[in-house]
């Protein structure tokens, strides 16, 4: 089943924001992890639904980002400034994009745009939402473990969305939080993001099947429970196979990078027009998906 709706997933365990973006509060007995950092648009929501929840930010004692997407980082910088003791973690290549001026002017520039596409720019007025270079972290990898007392979470490296992306795992739970790199639930089907890399995503989805999921813990568009979660890894594996193919075959037609992205571009809007990132985006998105597969064809 699918959830877009803020609230209690189950014990310890809550969705906080909207549904085009959201980030997880986990609570365990030694301090609370708030996983993924959302579109800075949602900080308003996120503020809102922690006070109708009960749920303390002086509780924080750790975020996690899971791959350093402006549309994941949104809140961080919020947070981090008010509550300074709050350690950040991060994959070491995170941390690294992060410290380029350039990945911030593009993670604040894009924020902005994507909240004005959903309507919510006066959201960020006023708020210290942006990312400047104040903000450090911890470097978390494959094998790290982030305990909390009584919850703890597994961390996978898993990349091919980005070259940083990282998975985490609550065992008692069976909870997945994989990020884009497990799929995007939008509308009843999964969105293989497969930004960087369409070898390594595929690879990272096969790595992430064995995992026992009754809680597919996603950025975007919610969570997904039950016999949904449980196969959520194989549709989004299907998904990505079709996917490739589909666009292996538009850059065959059209014969260039750029112009085999525009024409994915309409192809998705035309079918997608609500989806939460602006056209130009994604636009630029599919076009890094297609310089990947004109360098790997057939892989």
């Amino acid at each position: 089943m699918r959830h877009r709706t803020a609230g209690k997933i189950a014990d310890n365990l809550w969705y906080l924001g909207r549904e085009e973006s959201g980030v997880y509060w986990l609570a365990g007995e030694d301090g609370a992890v708030l996983i993924n950092g959302g579109l800075a648009h949602i900080l308003p929501d996120v503020q809102k639904q922690m006070r109708d929840f009960g749920l303390d930010p002086a509780a924080l004692t750790k975020i996690l980002i899971l791959h350093s997407h402006f549309d994941h980082i949104g809140v961080i910088p919020w947070f981090k400034r008010n509550w300074p003791a709050i350690e950040v973690c991060g994959s070491a290549e995170t941390w690294r994009i992060l410290q380029m001026q350039k990945a911030i002017d593009i993670a604040n520039q894009f924020s902005r745009i994507v909240a004005d596409k959903m309507g919510l720019g006066t959201a960020l007025q006023g708020v210290d939402f942006a990312w400047r270079d104040d903000i450090a972290g911890t470097p978390v990898g494959e094998g790290d473990r982030i305990e909390l007392g009584g919850t703890s979470l597994d961390i996978l490296f898993t990349p091919g969305h980005t070259n940083c992306s990282i998975t985490a795992y609550e065992p008692s739970l069976k909870a997945l939080f994989a990020s884009d790199g497990g799929g995007i639930p939008y509308r009843e089907g999964s969105f293989a993001s497969a930004n960087t890399n369409f070898t390594q995503y595929l690879e990272s989805l096969e790595k992430m099947k064995p995992l026992a999921v009754e809680f597919l813990c996603a950025d975007h568009y919610g969570y997904v429970t039950g016999e949904d979660a449980r196969g959520f890894i194989d549709l989004t594996l299907r998904e990505g196979r079709k996917l490739r193919a589909l666009m292996e075959g538009i850059l065959r037609e059209k014969g260039s990078v750029d112009e085999a992205a525009k024409a994915m571009n309409v192809l998705f809007y035309r079918e997608c027009p609500d989806y939460f990132i602006a056209p130009d985006i994604l636009e630029g998105v599919f076009r890094q998906m297609m310089k990947f597969l004109e360098k790997n064809p057939g892989s």
